[in-house]
Order: structure tokens, then C-alpha cells, then sequence
């Protein structure tokens, strides 16, 4: 039975890089939540709002992953949404860890409400940040999930260069 949940997957940084929609968003969470685990990412990425998250049922993923020794960071950005100030100062420690996670060989997953332009545009953010070329990238993480990156705010954040 196809719920609609999937999870799009690809190397990148010498680890896995994974993106995929909001538990609960097309079925049961705890159905979704169950196909999350069996991924076995090591850090969990939320780019969707808590309102998102808590009409899906999905408002204490958190706490689910923490039961699981999974790391998570709540990263919030409105649909079609680029990083506001706050996630944007946030995201040089969420990089670093992401990237650490990566570069010694595991898995990261981001998720937004579909699994498209948020979460396409922090997936290609951390593929740039890990040396790859942005464009190179972009036709890479498209070609695991056609949708990626959906706006021009969000193509030009996933595109800058980082700040020192």
C-alpha cells in the first residue's frame, strides 16, 4: 500500500542524505513514523512549522526520536518559504553537526510538509556545504527527487556561500 510517505535518498558528504514528506501527512504517523525508524538516520531536520507538525500529529517527532537515540533540530520555515533570521542563525550549528554526521558515514534526514522546496533547499545547502558544486548538485538531488528546491529564495539560500 503506498501512503505516500517515501524517502528520497543519496550520497553526499561520504554519508547518506535523505529527504522526504511530514509524517502523518498522507497517513498514519505512527505507520510513518515506523518507515523513519527503519531509515535509520542519525539526525532528523524539521523545516515545517509546529502547526504543521501538530495538525498531522506529528508535534512531539521530537521526543519519538529522542526515545531512539536519533538527533533532531526544528528548523521552522513557512511553506514556500526561505530561512527567516532565526533559522538562518541557527543553521551554521545544524550544518556543522549535519556535516559531521555525514563525513564520518551516516545518515541525515530532512523532511518539510511535502519533501520538496524546504526540505530540497536545506538538502542541497548541506550537498554545496560539503564541497560539491551547486549546480552539479541541484541536478543530482533532482534527479532523486524531481520536486527539489521550489523558489528562487529558496534556490538562492541553498546556493550562498556560508558565512564566517
Amino acid at each position: 500500500m503506498n501512503t505516500g510517505f517515501a524517502i528520497h535518498d543519496l550520497p553526499a558528504g561520504g554519508g547518506v542524505i535523505g529527504l522526504c514528506p511530514l509524517p502523518g501527512r498522507h497517513a498514519a504517523y505512527a505507520r510513518d513514523l515506523d518507515v523513519l525508524l527503519h531509515w535509520r538516520p542519525d539526525l532528523v531536520l524539521s523545516m515545517t512549522t509546529l502547526p504543521e507538525m501538530t495538525g498531522h500529529g506529528a508535534g512531539h517527532l521530537g521526543e519519538d526520536l529522542a526515545r531512539h537515540g536519533i538527533g533532531w533540530r526544528h528548523l521552522p520555515i513557512v511553506d514556500f518559504g526561505a530561512p527567516g533570521a532565526g533559522v538562518a542563525a541557527n543553521w551554521p550549528a545544524v550544518s556543522v553537526l549535519a556535516g559531521g554526521i555525514l563525513g564520518s558515514g551516516g545518515r541525515v534526514l530532512v523532511h518539510c510538509y511535502g519533501g520538496c522546496g524546504r526540505s530540497g533547499m536545506a538538502v542541497l545547502r548541506l550537498m554545496v556545504e560539503a564541497g560539491e558544486d551547486g549546480r552539479a548538485a541541484l541536478t543530482r538531488l533532482r534527479a532523486a527527487r524531481a520536486c527539489a528546491v521550489e523558489t528562487e529564495a529558496q534556490m538562492a539560500w541553498a546556493l550562498a556561500p556560508a558565512k564566517t
